[in-house]
C-alpha cells in the first residue's frame, strides 16, 4: 500500500510532525525575507530634542538583518550594515557643512560598510539602536569631553573596507618576456633610441610640504612613498630601464632643478607624481596632465599650486605665458603627442584596473614639464582633503595599488614604444 504523502502533510499527527512542519515554515520565512532586497532611500541628520547631541538616520522599507558600529577615532565612525542586498540607487545623503562632513558607502559581500567622518570639533560618543516605530536604523551621537571621546575611541581599530572592494588584478603586474630582435636595421635604430631612461619626480618636499590635508596629510610625503613604490617595480619587471629620482628622500628640490636633473640623465620618460587638495571635502579622483594651454578653471588652480616656488624665503608663482606654450608645442609635438598617450594609458590603469574615480587628462602649464624635454606628465593621485581618499593614499596597500597602475602604463608605454622603432626600422 502506497503512502499519501499528500494526507500526511496536510493532516500531521503528533507532536514531532507539527514541529517539523512549524520548523519549515519558519526556514521558508527567514529564507524569503533573507533574500529580498532592502532599499535604503536616503541617510538624514536631525538634532536630538534634548540638545546632547544629534541622530543619523538610515530610512529602510525593510528591516535588515543586523548592524555594528564602532568609533576608531573622535572624528570617525564606522557601521556595517548585513542584508545579503542592499539597493542603494537613487539615495540620498545629507550634504552640508555642519557636524558631519561626508558619508561615504561601501559596497561589500552580503553588507554595507559606512564612513561617517565629523567636523574635528564635535565631540561624540557614537551608538546606535532600531527605531522601534519604523525598519529604520538610527545612529545617536551622545555629547562628550574631549578626554571621554578619546578615551572611548581607543578600544577600537578603523575597519579598512574600503580596500576590500578592489579586484585582485589591481596589484598584479605580470611578467612579459620581450623576444629580442634579430633584424640588423632595428637593432641599430633600436641602440640609439632605445627606451632605457625613466625620470621618477617625487612632488615637493623639504620646507615645501605641498597640499595639506585631512588629518595633516603632507602631500610630500604621500608623492615620495608611491614614487619609490613605482623606482620599485621598474627596477625588478623592467630590469633593462634605469630609474632616476630627482629626490630621494625629504629635500627641498628647485622646479627648474628637477627639469635640468632629468635632461642630464637624458630620460625617455618624466613622471611627476602629486595629490590634490580642495577647499570642500566630498571632492575625489585622479587627474593627469600634459604640457599645454590650460582648458578649464580647475586646471588653472592645480598649475597655480604645482608652479609654486621658494625665492629668499618667500612663496612666489611662476605661471608659463600662452606665447611659451604654443612655442614648445610648435618646437616638441612629439613630446606632446607621447605625453598625451602615456598619460591616457595611465588613465585607463587607474579606472579600469585601481578602480579610482577619474577626473580625466588634461593640459596645463606647469614648470616641472617645461623644463623636461622629453614626454612627461604629472600625476594627480587623489585629493588629501577628502577623509576617504586620504586614507586610501596613506594606506600601504592604496599606495601599491597606485603604483602599480603607474608602472603598468610605463611598461605599455615602453612597448608601444619599441614596437614602433621596429616598423620604423622595415618602411
Amino acid at each position: 500500500m502506497g503512502i499519501n504523502y499528500k494526507s500526511v502533510l496536510l493532516r500531521p499527527k503528533g507532536t514531532f510532525s507539527r514541529y517539523f512542519i512549524t520548523l519549515s515554515l519558519f526556514v521558508l520565512i527567514f529564507s524569503v525575507h533573507s533574500n529580498a532586497q532592502v532599499h535604503l532611500e536616503r541617510i538624514s541628520k536631525t538634532d536630538r530634542s534634548d540638545g546632547l547631541g544629534f541622530v543619523v538616520r538610515y530610512h529602510f522599507d525593510t528591516p535588515i538583518d543586523s548592524f555594528t558600529v564602532i568609533q576608531p577615532a573622535p572624528d570617525l565612525i564606522q557601521m556595517q550594515l548585513f542584508s545579503p542586498s542592499i539597493d542603494t540607487s537613487g539615495i540620498r545623503i545629507p550634504n552640508e557643512s555642519g557636524k558631519v562632513k561626508e558619508i561615504r558607502l561601501y559596497k561589500l559581500d552580503n553588507s554595507y560598510g559606512v564612513d561617517i567622518y565629523l567636523d574635528e570639533k564635535v565631540l561624540v560618543k557614537a551608538n546606535a539602536y532600531t527605531d522601534g516605530k519604523s525598519n529604520d536604523v538610527l545612529l545617536a551621537m551622545t555629547k562628550a569631553s574631549k578626554y571621554q571621546v578619546e578615551l572611548y575611541t581607543q578600544q577600537f581599530i578603523a575597519k579598512t573596507w574600503y580596500l576590500n572592494s578592489f579586484t585582485k588584478d589591481a596589484l598584479e603586474i605580470e611578467n612579459i618576456t620581450v623576444e629580442p630582435e634579430t633584424d640588423d636595421s632595428y637593432n641599430t635604430i633600436a641602440d640609439k633610441l632605445k627606451f632605457d631612461t625613466v625620470i621618477i619626480d617625487p612632488g615637493h618636499g623639504g620646507k615645501d610640504p605641498g597640499a595639506i590635508g585631512y588629518r595633516n596629510t603632507k602631500e610630500k610625503d604621500i608623492a615620495l612613498a608611491v614614487a619609490k613604490l613605482v623606482g620599485g617595480y621598474i627596477e625588478k619587471y623592467l630590469s633593462d630601464v634605469k630609474v632616476v629620482y630627482t629626490r630621494d628622500d625629504d629635500t627641498f628640490i628647485d622646479l627648474y632643478e628637477r627639469g635640468n636633473i632629468a635632461n642630464e640623465n637624458e630620460g625617455d620618460l618624466f613622471i611627476s607624481i602629486h595629490a590634490n587638495n580642495f577647499r570642500k571635502s566630498y571632492v575625489n579622483g585622479t587627474e593627469i596632465f600634459f604640457l599645454g594651454l590650460h582648458r578649464s578653471k580647475s586646471s588653472l588652480e592645480i598649475m597655480k599650486k604645482e608652479n609654486m616656488i621658494f625665492r629668499d624665503g618667500e612663496q612666489e608663482i611662476v605661471e608659463l605665458t600662452e606665447e611659451q606654450l604654443l612655442i614648445y608645442e610648435l618646437a616638441n609635438s612629439g613630446y606632446i603627442s607621447n605625453s598625451e598617450r602615456i598619460a591616457a594609458m595611465m588613465d585607463k590603469e587607474f579606472t579600469n584596473r585601481a578602480k579610482r574615480k577619474s577626473r580625466g587628462v588634461k593640459q596645463a602649464g606647469f614648470v616641472v614639464l617645461y623644463e623636461a624635454s622629453m614626454p612627461s606628465v604629472l600625476v594627480e593621485l587623489g585629493f588629501l582633503s577628502n577623509p576617504s581618499e586620504q586614507r586610501f593614499l596613506s594606506s600601504e596597500k592604496g599606495q601599491k595599488i597606485m603604483a602599480s597602475a603607474i608602472f603598468r602604463s610605463i611598461r605599455e608605454y615602453k612597448v608601444e614604444y619599441e614596437r614602433s622603432l621596429k616598423i620604423s626600422s622595415s618602411q
